[in-house]
This record gives structure tokens, C-alpha cells and sequence, in this order.
């Protein structure tokens, strides 16, 4: 009760403590903000490799043929839930007179790659039907349809960073061109060198896809696979992939689904391939997770040296509260002298004030805690003003990959920086609390 009162005393008679707390508070809210934005943007990146591939991709060195085998096998295993193949290559859409795009286009199924990945939400037309999404037209199903990413038809405004959606959805039913090319001759049998034949398709414009990450919305175009693959591989005549992607059952184990798509791949091969080595020993079969581990891994390194960084600054309030601290045992060096005179140990007023100091840092990071949250919480609308008020755009989808910025708070880095900030608090009335008890009752009242 005694250490109670002296800190309840304290605080209502050294209003300057306050700006300890005031101190722990900014420092807990910067380090939780940071922590909190540079997390979310991670988990944003891995969540829409997820969505963009699935939980798991196969990635074969060159095109196979008989994928719907493959499929079939797979999801016939208790690992996984359900696959999706596609095929891939670049082009150039043609969307009027002098608005040409380079694109990279995709060969999907769009009812198999819904059950993958998040693909059916992104669309703007079919996204809040309930059935499959497909590339037919409306009012006219014979022709050949196609997605294009919104980004595509239109680049977002340099100030609100939003694209114009009345404009977009205007182009829905239009036709367009797409002007790619395939090689021929590559075969090493033939002595001909290798040709390179353009090739054009023109679709109609079925759906308009946003996923929020720049790099899909506005250099993507997606076509049915066996029309895609018409145009790239006019010579072969059975259904070909380039990737396989594949959604896992639930509660699987990353790497036993790994080791069981191998086996499963290994036996397809020998068996339906004519058990090609190199497609055996090339082909990578990765998770979500590793294919982005790169850009993941200095994506945690730049945060490990921003919270670094911050945390080096923030060791002022150390300072600070050493000095506040120093000053308050000063002067009340007459309350320690009777203190002690009462019987109390050196131990116990060491602990009057190291016990006080935390106190401060778990009132200011509390504090803390409750900005740092707001803040992070309402961290669009906080950059939103900023543009309105100063015309600054802050976060662009083009630089920094997302249209909005992550505002998930991360309660374990939070509770982390709390610990750590009342650790600090304490550690830095320490010196000050063993002035405090080496203090001798017998100089400072004699005088009194």
C-alpha cells in the first residue's frame, strides 16, 4: 500500500512524469504502426499469391500434353481438394485506334481456377453470381469471350488512385485484338531453323477483373485455354498446360501435400510421358509461400531494420525517464529519509521506484496500444486526408503493388513492443532508484 501511495502521490504532485508517459506512449504507437503495416503488406503479398496460384503450383520446365489425366490424379488424392490448369504467353491487345497494351495472356479454365483460387470474387460482372464464372457474352454466346485486368483499359487517376469503373464497364461486349505470335521448327529432329509466325484472335470483352494488385490488373488478359492454345500451338492436338495449380483439402499438411504431388507427378510422367527425365528432375513444385520467398524474405529484413531503427530513436525515452527520474528522487530525497528512518530497507525504496518506473511504461503503453490502434486501423482514411489537405499522394498501387494499404493491427509484434517498452521504463529508473537507496536518513534530517 505504502508503494501505492507514493505513486499515486507522485503522479499528482510531478505533473512532468506525465511526459514520461507521454514519451512511452508515441514510441509503443510508432513501433505497433510499423510493425502492423510492414506484417499486413506481407501477409497481403502471400494472400494474393494464394489467390493469384493457389495454396500449391507445379511448374514443368517446358508444355506437357494430357493434363486432364493429371488433374484427375491429383484430385483423387486425400491432399488435395481440387487443380486447374493454364498456359501462358505475351501479346498485344489492340483496343481501339492507338491504344495498343502489352499483355501477358493466360489460357484458363475459369470454373476449375474459381475452385483454386480466389478468381471468381475479382470479376466485375459475374463476381456476385452465384454459378460458375465463364467467358460467355452476353447476348452473344458464339463469340469467343476473354477477361482483361481493369488496369488495362484504363490507368487509375494520379491523385485518388481509383480507376474510372463507368469507363471500364463500357468496354464489356467489345470487341478486341489480340496479336501474339508462336514459334515453329523447334523440333531437333528438324533440320530447319527456328520460324517465328504471327498470330492474331480477336474476343470480345466478357468480364473486367480487379484483384487490388497492380501487377495482375493492368498487364493481364485471360482466354479460354483451348483457344489460347489453338493460336500458341496450332501443331499439337491434345489438350497441353504450362502450370498445373492446385488447392489443398483442408487441414493438410504443407509438406506432406509436397511430397504426396511429387509422387503423384513422378508416376504421370513415367507413365503417360514416356517417362521424360527431364521433366522429372526440372519440375518445380512449390507453395505460395516459396515461390514469393524472396521478396518475402527482404520485405522481413527491411522491417527487421525500420523497427531497428525506430527502436534506437525510442531509446530516448529511456533517457528520459532516467532524467525525470533522477530529478524526482532530488528532490524528495526528505520522503526517502523518512522512508527509511520508518524501517524500510534500501531494497524496498530501490523498488519504490523501479516498481513506479514500470508503471509509467505500462501507462504509456497502454496508451500506446489504443493509438497505435487507431492509427493503424484507420491508416486509408488518415492518407486519404493528407492527399485531400496537402494534394500528396502517399500509397500508389503502382509503386507499392496493392490499392489500399494493410490495416490489420499484429497483436503478438504489439504485445512484444509493450514488454519490451516496460522492460525499458524500468530499466531506465535503475541508477536513479540506487541513489534513492543509498540515501542516509541521518544527513538529510538533521537539519529538519
Amino acid at each position: 500500500m505504502l508503494k501505492l501511495f507514493l505513486w499515486l502521490r507522485y503522479l499528482r504532485k510531478k505533473k512532468i512524469v506525465f511526459l514520461s508517459i507521454a514519451a512511452v506512449a508515441l514510441s509503443v504507437s510508432l513501433l505497433i504502426v510499423v510493425a502492423s503495416l510492414f506484417t499486413g503488406f506481407i501477409d497481403t503479398f502471400e494472400r494474393a499469391a494464394v489467390e493469384a496460384v493457389g495454396d500449391v503450383i507445379l511448374i514443368p520446365p517446358m508444355t506437357f500434353t494430357k493434363y486432364p489425366l493429371l488433374i484427375e490424379q491429383l484430385e483423387q488424392t486425400e491432399s488435395v481438394e481440387s487443380a486447374t490448369a493454364m498456359i501462358s504467353g505475351y501479346g498485344l491487345l489492340h483496343l481501339g485506334r492507338g491504344n495498343v497494351r502489352a499483355v501477358e495472356v493466360w489460357g484458363i479454365e475459369p470454373a476449375s481456377r474459381a475452385k483454386v483460387t480466389g478468381f471468381a470474387k475479382f470479376l466485375r460482372r459475374q463476381g456476385k453470381d452465384a454459378g460458375e464464372p465463364s467467358f460467355n457474352v452476353p447476348d452473344s454466346p458464339e463469340t469467343i469471350g476473354g477477361f482483361v485486368g481493369i488496369g488495362v483499359l484504363g490507368e487509375p487517376d494520379e491523385l485518388t488512385d481509383e480507376y474510372d469503373y463507368e469507363v471500364a464497364e463500357k468496354m464489356l461486349g467489345q470487341p478486341i485484338v489480340l496479336t501474339t505470335g508462336t514459334v515453329t521448327g523447334q523440333d531437333s529432329r528438324d533440320s530447319s531453323r527456328p520460324e517465328f509466325k504471327r498470330q492474331v484472335m480477336k474476343f470480345a470483352i466478357a468480364d473486367i477483373i480487379e484483384t487490388g494488385v497492380y501487377q495482375f490488373d493492368s498487364g493481364c488478359a485471360y482466354l479460354p485455354i483451348n483457344k489460347l492454345q489453338e493460336i500458341l500451338y496450332p501443331e499439337e492436338e491434345s489438350p497441353i498446360a504450362s502450370q498445373i495449380m492446385i488447392k489443398l483439402a483442408d487441414n493438410t499438411e504443407k509438406d506432406v501435400a509436397l511430397t504426396v504431388i511429387h509422387g503423384v507427378w513422378r508416376t504421370f510422367v513415367q507413365e503417360h510421358l514416356d517417362a521424360d527425365p527431364y521433366l522429372m528432375t526440372s519440375t518445380g513444385i512449390y507453395t505460395a509461400r516459396q515461390l514469393q520467398r524472396r521478396q518475402i524474405a527482404a520485405y522481413e529484413k527491411q522491417m527487421g531494420i525500420l523497427l531497428l531503427i525506430f527502436g534506437v530513436v525510442s531509446f530516448g525515452v529511456v533517457i528520459l525517464v532516467f532524467c525525470i527520474f533522477c530529478m524526482i528522487v532530488r528532490l524528495k530525497q526528505k520522503d526517502i529519509a523518512i522512508i527509511k528512518s520508518c524501517g524500510a530497507t534500501s531494497n524496498s525504496v530501490a523498488v519504490v521506484f523501479v516498481g513506479f518506473g514500470a508503471c509509467v511504461g505500462a501507462v504509456g503503453s497502454g496508451i500506446g496500444i489504443i493509438l497505435g490502434f487507431v492509427i493503424t486501423r484507420n491508416i486509408n482514411t488518415i492518407e486519404d486526408w493528407i492527399r485531400i489537405i496537402f494534394g500528396l499522394k502517399l500509397w500508389k498501387s503502382s509503386v507499392y503493388l496493392f490499392s489500399k494499404i494493410p490495416n490489420e493491427v499484429n497483436w503478438p509484434w504489439a504485445m512484444r513492443i509493450v514488454l519490451m517498452a516496460i522492460i525499458a521504463a524500468a530499466i531506465g529508473t535503475l541508477i536513479p532508484a540506487i541513489i534513492a537507496a543509498r540515501t542516509k536518513p541521518v544527513n538529510i534530517l538533521r537539519y529538519e
